[in-house]
């Protein structure tokens, strides 16, 4: 069952393809987006078809190569560099992009990735984020949607227009490379506590994919998270627990959010858990 709010990303055509991408460093609080990025190219499945080339790229002082033993037991150097996946899927095709944000050459990096993104047919560029801010983890990740795209947001009612304004990372850069290009482009962002900022970060992890599920109408088979994000909750509470101040501090997000969030409990809200719950139960698998 394809929900409307998927409908821009596969309208008028019966396959269209898909780039989904994230890069380690400052877009990547707790290491949620390409955490999320990883978990798809497992379950979809993903092949690899091309890495760039590191030393176009990178500061290797900055992101140094690793050393150590390969699958045949002999050592190797390990290179600090962005890999591109496809996954075939029942709806669509999806072109995964894993990368480390790069230190150079930032224009032709993104030059670099669209190319390849209009060899494989791609006609929407999502890009997958994470920052740290003032919430709790108590209380489901928030996600923010933006794209300059109009008629995407004319189509799904909970993306806005693209207002920010201040220093960028490769995610902003490449988003709005995709728009020059006349691509549909869309970023998404996951609020990851700021006091538990070290990753992993599942329980955001997992708030990117279900909002990539609601996109692409596609199922996320979603393995151990669940039970990962969990875990990572309870093992926060007690550390709260343990510090009366964190303790406060958490109690006064909670308020906050609360308040902040009764307008929010719609039916729209609740009618895309109901579409996703119905997914789910369609394709025969729960996770």
């Amino acid at each position: 069952m394809t929900s409307p709010e998927t409908e821009p990303v596969g309208r008028h055509s019966a396959r269209k393809t898909v780039l989904l991408a994230a890069f380690e460093g400052w877009n990547d609080a707790g290491g949620a987006a390409t955490a999320a990025l990883e978990h798809l190219g497992e379950v979809w499945g993903a092949r690899k078809v091309h890495e760039l080339d590191p030393e176009e790229y990178h500061d290797f002082q900055v992101n140094r190569p690793v050393v150590g033993a390969g699958p045949d037991g002999r050592r190797r150097i390990t290179w600090p560099t962005t890999s591109v996946w496809v996954a075939e899927l029942p709806q669509r095709t999806v072109v995964l992009v894993h990368g480390i944000e790069p230190s150079m050459r930032w224009r032709r990096y993104c030059d670099e990735l669209l190319d390849l993104a209009e060899e494989h047919g791609v006609h929407t560029a999502v890009t997958l984020g994470a920052l740290l801010a003032d919430v709790p983890h108590t209380r489901p990740i928030p996600m923010t949607a933006t794209s300059d795209s109009k008629a995407l947001r004319a189509a799904l009612s909970d993306v806005e227009p693209n207002t920010y304004e201040g220093p960028t990372g490769i995610v902003g850069v490449l988003q709005h490379a995709a728009s020059q290009r006349g691509l549909q482009s869309v970023s998404l962002w996951a609020a990851v506590p700021h006091y538990v900022a070290n990753p992993p970060s599942p329980k955001a992890t997992l708030a990117i994919l279900a909002r990539i599920e609601e996109l692409l109408g596609e199922t996320v088979p979603l393995g151990e998270l669940p039970e990962d994000a969990e875990a990572w909750q309870h093992g926060v509470d007690e550390l709260a627990s343990e510090d009366a101040e964190i303790a406060e501090y958490v109690k006064q997000l909670e308020e906050a959010k609360d308040t902040a969030d009764l307008p929010e409990a719609s039916g729209e809200a609740i009618a895309r858990e109901f579409e996703r719950w119905l997914r789910r139960r369609d394709t025969g698998r729960d996770g």
